[in-house]
Formats: structure tokens, sequence, C-alpha cells
């Protein structure tokens, strides 16, 4: 019986010392060369409530993005990205046309988005550490609001008898606003190694959503054009793994 229980024993620790060895090695892979990355800039909205074509640049608003990026080859690499901001459009903040500052629609929402992006090294840099490293980027994601819309402020004299305002009203109200969107980003980027597991980046990212209601408002305002909205970020990317010679600099061997 106790050679029996000294082999099951030998055996029970051969077994936890093989799958040790094995669980390191798959986590070695698994986060070799990868990288986590924290952005924060300004996020745009683009709809009704703005004459400008590049969207309220009058009320921008603060957000931040963390994300995990995995490099699949050279050129492409697999992104999980976390998105938390706020977006804001006001009729009041333009002048022109003089009718914004009488309709005076306003909206704000919180935003929170997860996506899953494609990412490609447009020199196929993956692996290097070194140069600036242009990149564009696309995939899929859902936008999670709660948007709050006031048209309190609402000059109905100025607008006379026209019906389209106040129907307009009846049936936006009606449709209610969306909690859950679904998006497309895409965005360009670039990032500079300043060491060999720190880089500086930076980026522009254009969501397309299907819909007309991200400030509350279509019938009221203009239902023939989508709503979208926009950013900007600067952050800070951390790469796990071996590290490369970030200045291209050849290495010295006693």
């Amino acid at each position: 019986m106790s050679i029996s229980m000294q082999a099951l024993r030998k055996k029970s620790t051969s077994f936890i010392i093989v799958w040790s060895l094995l669980t390191q090695s798959i986590t070695a892979q698994f986060y070799k060369d990868m990288s986590i990355g924290l952005n924060a800039g300004a996020y745009i909205y683009q709809g009704d409530l703005t004459p400008d074509p590049l969207g309220s640049l009058k009320t921008p608003s603060m957000g931040m993005n963390l994300y995990a990026e995995k490099p699949l080859n050279s050129f492409l690499s697999a992104r999980i990205n976390i998105s938390i901001a706020k977006l804001k459009g006001d009729d009041s903040k333009y002048a022109s046309p003089s009718w914004r500052k009488q309709r005076n629609f306003m909206f704000t929402t919180p935003l929170k988005e997860l996506s899953a992006l494609l990412v490609w090294n447009i020199l196929g840099r993956n692996y290097e550490d070194r140069g600036i490293m242009p990149y564009v980027f696309s995939g899929a994601g859902i936008s999670f609001l709660k948007i709050k819309k006031d048209y309190s402020r609402l000059n109905g004299a100025f607008f006379g008898e026209s019906p389209q305002i106040a129907n307009g009203l009846l049936l936006d109200n009606a449709a209610g606003t969306p909690r859950r969107l679904l998006n497309i980003p895409v965005g360009i980027g670039a990032r500079y190694p300043l060491s060999g597991r720190i880089s500086l980046n930076m980026e522009m990212a254009y969501r397309f959503i299907f819909t007309d209601y991200l400030d509350g408002f279509s019938q009221s305002a203009n239902p023939k054009r989508k709503d979208h909205y926009h950013s900007t970020s600067i952050g800070l990317i951390y790469k796990f793994g071996k590290t490369n010679n970030a200045i291209g600099c050849p290495v010295m061997k006693n």
C-alpha cells in the first residue's frame, strides 16, 4: 500500500511540474509582444445640433480610452478597446443661422464604448521599436448611452405657425432614445517608441452609427442627416515581453 502511495505522489508531483511548465510557456507566448495603452482626449458629437461639418467643436467633452493589443503578424494586430466619455450638443452655441438660438435644442449623454478592432501597421513594424509607426484601424463596437435631451428653451413664437418642430417633437418623443448603438469605428494613428517598453501615441477615430437619435432629435430637426461622433486622443503604450533596441544602435557585446 505504501509503495502505491509513494508512486502516486511521484506521479502527482511530475504532473504538477509538467502542468506548471506548460502553463508558464503558454502564458509567456500569450503575453509576448502584447501591449496595453491608455489615451485621453476630446470626444466630439456630430449631428443636427451643429452646422459645422466637422462636428460640434464648441461643445467638446473629455474622455479616456483603455485597450489591449496583440500582434498577429508584422502588419496586423488585434485590439480590445474600452472608452469612457461624454457627448454634448447645443444649438445656442451657434449664432448662424440665427434660428438656432431660437430653437435652442440641447442634449448630453455619458458614453461607454466597447469595441474589437484590427490594426494595420503600415510599415510592418509590429515586432520593432524604432521610428514613427503610422497605423490605421477599423472594426465593430457597441456604444452604451443615457441620452438627456432638452427643448425647454424653444422659442415657439419665433417659428410662428410652422408645424414642423411641434409635430416633429411629438414624433421624437414617441420614438424615445436609444440605450445601445452599434458602431463602426474607423481611424488613423501613429506611435513613437520612447524606450523598449514605452511608446507615445496619438490617434483619431470616427464612429459611424446608424441612427438619427444620438442627440434625441430627428423629425423636429433634420431627419435626413444621421448622427455620428469622433475623438482625438494622445497617450502611452506599455509593451510586455522581450524588448527591442528602440534607437537602432548596435548592441555592445563583451
